[in-house]
């Protein structure tokens, strides 16, 4: 065992967000299936229908409205927001207990439960916004997808009025022009954090123990 294994890590919320579209699910994704990354995926509770692609418990946790009525009102969730007429949220307890051991949390959320996140634990938070190149390549993207009716990828477009300005309240900005370029950028943003100063624990003494060896050297 090595002095440098007696310095520890509180794990850290990477947030990534962006208007339906431009990419940020496709980046996250990446990010899960990277064996380099190691990281674990908070799953939200939502009250919206499951897709045919989802899967319960995987991708959200289905669950009806008044269940998530209850588990917001009984300080369950670290943070909700209602996106396109559905409610979202972040269960708190496994979160929690990963970032107490060291573990990384990426989160999929837009801009609403990311300012929650702030106001909770900014000093744990990694946030990420994601911008299109184009507005017609947000469009285009929605449409090729095919997940969507024409009414949902209109009112998707407008919501963007709303969801593209908040870029400004975020740490780090990706314009997803080219996938492998933004996805490189995302996973440098990620290692880069976990090797700040204020999140190691312990680094004082191992610097310490660094210094009285030195000392011992004379």
């Amino acid at each position: 065992m090595t002095a440098s294994s007696s310095i520890g890590r509180r794990g850290l919320m990477l947030v990534v967000s962006s208007p339906s579209g431009a990419g940020k699910t496709t980046l996250t994704r990446s990010l899960l299936d990277d064996p380099e990354v190691e990281v674990d995926l908070s799953v939200s509770v939502t009250t919206r229908t499951r897709r045919p692609s989802e899967v319960d418990g995987v991708h959200y946790h289905f669950i009806p409205t008044r269940q998530f009525e209850a588990m917001r009102e009984s300080g369950q969730l670290l943070e909700s927001a209602e996106v396109h007429g559905n409610f979202y949220g972040t269960p708190r307890e496994p979160v929690e207990r990963a970032l107490a051991e060291g573990r990384d949390v990426l989160f999929d959320i837009d801009w609403q439960g990311t300012m929650q996140l702030y106001e909770s634990a900014r000093a744990d938070v990694v946030s990420v916004f994601v911008l299109p190149p184009a507005i017609a390549e947000l469009k285009s993207r929605l449409e090729r997808r095919a997940q969507d009716s024409s009414e949902v990828i209109s009112r998707r477009l407008e919501n963007a009025r709303v969801e593209i300005p908040q870029w400004s309240k975020y740490d780090y900005i990706l314009v997803n022009e080219d996938l492998d370029r933004s996805y490189t950028t995302l996973k440098a943003i990620l290692f880069a954090e976990r090797a700040r100063r204020d999140r190691m624990a312990g680094l004082a003494v191992f610097v310490d123990g660094l210094m009285s060896d030195l000392e011992a050297l004379k």
